[in-house]
């Protein structure tokens, strides 16, 4: 009698690591992170004068495909470069810590786990030193 043979292997099953993207839901997520973000900004004294004007639909977009593809999704950026965009804003190094502190809290608020926010974090402390002019 022939012996059977199967091609499939028995051995344990390889992982495919998810992007910070996909972990939090792609572009529909961070279209309302980037809303609830913005709120929050806006309403901070210390915070609002960088927007005088308000942020529109454009700036919006920017940071929503600028996370993307910091997190790892499929959109890429092609705006200016983050120094040059922030170039002779002024912003300081509380101002940095003040707009991080912004997106925790609005990553926390919108039930992002504690894990994913601090690589989050540290994928966003990496700009300090491009955004931070004064």
């Amino acid at each position: 009698m022939p012996m059977t043979t199967c091609s499939a292997p028995f051995g344990p099953a390889e992982t495919e690591e998810i992007s910070l993207y996909d972990a939090i839901g792609g572009r529909p997520s961070l279209v309302v992170a980037v809303d609830v973000f913005y709120r929050r900004v806006l309403a901070d004294p210390e915070l609002s004068p960088f927007f005088p004007g308000g942020v529109g639909e454009r700036h919006r977009a920017y940071l929503i495909t600028f996370l993307g593809e910091a997190l790892g999704g499929p959109s890429r950026y092609r705006g200016r470069d983050i120094a040059t965009a922030h170039r002779g804003l002024g912003i300081s190094d509380v101002h940095f810590g003040l707009v991080a502190g912004h997106l925790v809290a609005t990553l926390d608020e919108l039930g992002v786990p504690r894990d994913l926010i601090d690589r989050i974090i540290a994928i966003v402390a990496t700009l300090q030193s491009a955004v931070v002019t004064a």
